[in-house]
């Protein structure tokens, strides 16, 4: 059937018809009546006819179309297909594509609020933390102006005052610069082995008196003597560890204990200074690293701290590649936790 055209087809047919139409004349040749004999022949010969071409006509047609239909149903696409071309859909692409746009717009249009608020912030807190030892000296000098610098007693008190006064605008200048060039890279990192063991030493004996002074007990927790060596610039990580004592024992309760501790973690240690204190509640724990943020504003002010400190040992521990992390509950007490690596 695959090799049958319509050309044969019609040969075939034509011969077919005129075979019948022949054979039907030569069987009713003898008939009396020749016009029935035609009425007889002519249409049972074309309905054979039609019959014979109908089967051919179809068994040709179905040679034809089945290749196409096959090829149609090859290449129909599947669901998979569907769905992936609708997924190419380009108004699907642009919508995806315009709220792809949109949210990050969006993020960092509020990054840029944030920042806002946090410059303005800044910039507050700059101004009130100068403002306030300006006009404290301001008060002092025009009280030994007006008569104070005649009694001895009132001159060197308001002498001693301005002069911690001064200190103070010292410190807070002296951190900003501190902060500024560990932010630009401009601070120099001195890396050098140590003993940790006595770093830490070091930082006790400073602090103790200032623990002692708030009623406080101040420990180490070591194993025995042994040496624990460490990479790192020596005099930086000595402040990171005297800003985190001072801000345990300043924040501490009459009573309480501050311990500092070691854990060896494979190639690093990991430092905690842990304490009792009073702890940071939940909405100030995320923000105890910003420059001149205080979790209690009224207590910080009257230890005399400048508001930068925790800024700074942030910035020392990233400039040596290290994390610090913070733990809190809010009147149960804190945890400061720093690595190094080891030498």
């Amino acid at each position: 059937m695959k090799n049958i055209t319509s050309k044969k087809i019609i040969i075939i047919s034509t011969g077919i018809y005129f075979f019948l139409t022949i054979s039907f004349f030569l069987i009713n040749y003898f008939a009396s009546d020749i016009i029935t004999s035609l009425l007889i022949s002519i249409p049972i010969t074309i309905t054979i006819y039609g019959i014979y071409s109908g089967i051919f006509i179809n068994s040709f047609i179905k040679s034809k179309v089945k290749p196409i239909y096959k090829t149609i149903h090859h290449f129909k696409p599947s669901s998979d297909e569907i769905t992936a071309s609708k997924e190419k859909d380009p108004f699907i692409e642009v919508n995806k594509e315009v709220a792809d746009w949109m949210k990050g717009k969006t993020m960092e249009i509020q990054q840029l609020k944030q920042m806002e608020k946090y410059r303005k912030e800044f910039l507050g807190n700059v101004s009130h933390e100068l403002k306030t030892p300006v006009f404290n000296i301001q008060g002092y000098i025009l009280t030994l102006l007006d008569g104070g610098i005649d009694d001895p007693d009132i001159n060197m008190l308001y002498l001693n005052r301005t002069e911690k006064s001064i200190d103070r605008m010292i410190s807070i200048i002296e951190d900003l610069e501190a902060i500024s060039k560990l932010e630009s890279g401009e601070l120099e990192i001195n890396i050098e082995e140590f003993n940790l063991y006595q770093l830490i030493d070091d930082v006790y004996d400073l602090q103790e008196i200032r623990a002692q002074e708030k009623n406080i007990e101040l420990k180490l927790n070591k194993e025995g003597n042994k040496s624990l060596m460490v990479k790192g610039d020596k005099q930086k990580l000595f402040q990171v560890f005297s800003n985190l004592v001072v801000n345990s024992i300043n924040y501490g309760r009459k009573g309480g204990k501050t311990m500092i501790s070691t854990y060896d973690m494979d190639n690093r240690y990991l430092i905690e200074v842990k304490d009792n204190g009073i702890g940071i509640s939940g909405n100030d724990l995320p923000r105890i690293f910003e420059r001149f943020y205080r979790a209690d504003k009224s207590r910080s002010r009257e230890q005399g701290g400048t508001g930068l400190g925790l800024a700074i040992v942030k910035h020392i521990i990233e400039a040596h590649n290290q994390t610090i992390n913070v733990t809190s509950t809010y009147g149960k007490g804190t945890s400061f936790t720093v690595t190094l690596d080891k030498a």
